[in-house]
């Protein structure tokens, strides 16, 4: 059994503005690193053995706070990045639906094999990111595993946990710095 605490990032200026960051790096804001303590100081009665964070800044900048009071390295791992959103990185929501109405109906129908222009679908990013996963439960039999990525990859994890539909994972992203437990036996 691997316990993985899923820990999202702290917010970020992009996340308060509502535009959609995808893979641009955009660092933690200051309410971002107060929620990064907050998620360290919930783990403090029962500390991980390991943190592993997307190698983008916000989810990394978050694990090595997370990480700080107990001592431990951040390990990051690139296929705990956020979906490519391609050509609506850093565009706002209801600008994406007006300019891309077609493409994001698409999407919304079938989100496994239908990307935003020059981005990833879900089904590209459910075999990466899950292949991190079993990766991460290999190497870490029996330890607790802080996993700090992005609001999909950790929505797609809880799906696979949960045999939760696809189509509906969008209602698994979690809010920032939470913490949340899984364990994979």
């Amino acid at each position: 059994m691997t316990t993985l605490l899923l820990i999202r990032h702290g917010e970020t200026d992009w996340n308060v503005d509502g535009r959609y960051t995808g893979q641009s790096d955009i660092p933690l804001n200051e309410t971002g690193r107060a929620q990064a303590r907050q998620a360290a100081a919930q783990l403090a009665d029962n500390p991980p053995d390991v943190v592993i964070a997307s190698d983008l800044e916000r989810a990394r900048d978050t694990a090595v706070i997370i990480a700080a009071p107990f001592h431990l390295p951040v390990h990051t791992d690139p296929r705990l990045r956020e979906i490519n959103q391609g050509v609506w990185e850093g565009m706002y929501f209801p600008d994406i639906k007006a300019k891309y109405a077609a493409e994001f109906a698409a999407r919304e129908a079938d989100p496994l094999s239908v990307s935003p222009p020059g981005g990833e679908t879900v089904g590209q990013v459910r075999e990466r990111v899950l292949t991190a996963v079993a990766d991460i439960h290999q190497k870490y039999p029996g330890q607790r595993v802080a996993v700090v990525a992005h609001g999909l990859a950790l929505a797609l994890i809880k799906a696979q946990a949960t045999n939760h539909p696809i189509t509906q994972v969008w209602d698994l992203i979690p809010p920032n710095a939470q913490v949340e437990e899984i364990v994979l036996t």
